[in-house]
């Protein structure tokens, strides 16, 4: 088994399985894509860390703290766009892990970003309930708390938050095209309202406020990193509609790239102005440091706009992370390590709608019944272990297939993926130990799972014990490796 746990799919492999059941709708391109990207970074990280990192950790040297998180998100996107084009299978880093380094270490990260996508949405969805039920109130109207917060905060049940995480999936159930329309309606607003605080903000920048500029040192500066890191994770999400893009050797490299380097530049902007309007201790007793920032010079009309431009950029959030993580549980359903059931394309939607009705189950209790502060803990570390390990794949893949095919190749290998390891590896080790705790339990769960599991049901494993009859005996089919070898792929279902 040692051996067989890292036996690798080849690249036509995975294409040739995209188009079981039809294969899904390709009706995404560049502008799609992009717009995806900025859906799901644009939100969380404007809208709330941006005050919790500047009050904690960076002060106005949130700038900075921006810019370190977004070199390593930088260097891993042009490893993942290298792959995309390379690979152009939904899944994301599971399914590049699985070509580059084996079934073991694909699991790791399928494993990785199911906890990443899973609690980055109840995250976002507890926080879209906070702004929504704000509105409510300044409309005159009060939920009461046992429908608005989880037990732990002393309600019974975040019933807005299970709401919107309903009409989510059914967005997503209904089709690619539907999903992407509706996130670009989104995207146009909150990037409408962050230009809007940009507008309005920047006339009232103090540089007083900048001083001094680092007030924690570069520790807090790192620190910062590693929690604003957060602010951008959603790049990946493009990559999960590989099977959903028309040309995807072209249009998902630009996709990533584009998306990440709009967003960079937003967020430096928008933090900038923000430290510059408010003293950044100020930050400490509020968690919607924009609208607190309009608010404290003035513009409470600014404000309440700022409010419904959160509930529109979590919105888009909500819509383009439970995209991406129906996507990975479909893929690694498709290749055995999780239930077939959830493999299955819609015959009439042509996606995987039993994937994203798991994924609602899941978030839907997750943000219904537990508080913010455990929802959110865990989402950076599995995030920044999938970037390492994607990123360890490039410069192994470079090494293991030199004259495979590559659309967009990533610059300066092995320095480009070196650096993003680097990198990310030190934001891992910024993070609180106790999430780091947290983060080895959730591994040896999986490791478990996939050990009883998911090597014994894996396509590969099924192909290897599978026999045909010939005429003087049944004698074993070739193994997983033999078949890539060979180039060819059998059939195991006939």
């Amino acid at each position: 088994m040692r051996k067989n746990i890292f036996r690798t799919k080849s690249i036509n492999e995975f294409i040739l399985e995209t188009k079981k059941d039809g294969g899904m709708n390709r009706v995404l391109g560049t502008f799609g894509l992009t717009m995806l990207g900025i859906g799901a970074i644009v939100g969380t990280g404007i809208f709330v860390l941006t005050g919790v990192a500047a009050a904690n950790y960076s002060g106005p040297a949130l700038i900075i703290s921006f810019i370190i998180a977004a070199i390593a998100c930088g260097c891993a996107a042009l490893c993942y766009a290298e792959f995309t084009a390379m690979v152009p299978v939904a899944g994301s880093a599971y399914t590049y892990g699985y070509v580059a380094l084996g079934e073991f270490w694909a699991w790791v990260i399928g494993w990785d970003l199911i906890l990443e996508y899973a609690f980055a949405v109840s995250a976002v969805a507890i926080g879209w309930s906070g702004y929504f039920n704000n509105i409510l109130m300044n409309l005159g109207i009060t939920l009461p708390q046992a429908l608005t917060m989880a037990p732990y905060d002393g309600g019974l049940v975040n019933l807005p938050a299970i709401a919107i995480l309903a009409l989510i999936a059914f967005i997503n159930i209904h089709g690619v095209q539907q999903s992407a329309t509706v996130n670009n309606i989104i995207v146009g607003i909150k990037l409408a309202v962050v230009a809007l605080f940009l507008a309005l903000g920047v006339s009232h920048v103090e540089t007083t406020n900048w001083v001094p500029f680092m007030p924690f040192g570069w520790s807090g500066v790192f620190a910062g990193a590693s929690i604003i890191f957060f602010a951008y994770i959603g790049f990946d999400a493009v990559s999960t509609a590989a099977e959903e893009v028309k040309n995807p050797q072209r249009d998902l490299p630009r996709g990533i790239i584009l998306s990440l380097i709009i967003c960079t530049v937003l967020y430096i902007a928008v933090s900038a102005v923000l430290t510059g309007m408010v003293p950044y201790l100020e930050f400490k007793t509020t968690a919607a440091p924009v609208a607190f920032a309009l608010q404290s010079v003035g513009y409470h009309w600014g404000a309440a706009a700022i409010s419904v431009g959160a509930i529109c950029g979590l919105s888009s959030v909500l819509l383009v992370m439970s995209f991406g993580q129906s996507r990975i549980l479909f893929v690694m359903s498709r290749d055995g390590l999780l239930p077939k059931f959830f493999g299955h394309v819609h015959p009439k939607y042509k996606t995987p709608a039993r994937s994203s009705l798991l994924v609602f189950i899941i978030t839907a209790v997750t943000a219904g019944f537990l508080p913010i502060n455990i929802v959110a803990e865990m989402t950076n570390i599995g995030t920044l272990c999938a970037f390492i390990i994607v990123s360890a794949a490039v410069i192994v893949l470079r090494k293991k297939a030199p004259n495979q095919v590559r659309a967009f190749k990533c610059p300066l290998v092995p320095v480009i993926p070196a650096l993003a390891i680097l990198f990310c590896g030190v934001l891992i080790y910024m993070l609180p130990l106790v999430t780091q705790i947290r983060f080895v339990v959730w591994l040896v769960l999986g490791f478990a799972i996939y050990y009883f599991y998911g090597y014994n049901h894996s396509i590969l494993t099924t192909l290897r014990r599978s026999t045909v009859p010939l005429e003087d005996g049944a004698v074993p089919v070739a193994t997983a490796e033999t078949v890539q070898d060979k180039g060819h792929i059998i059939d195991i279902h006939h």
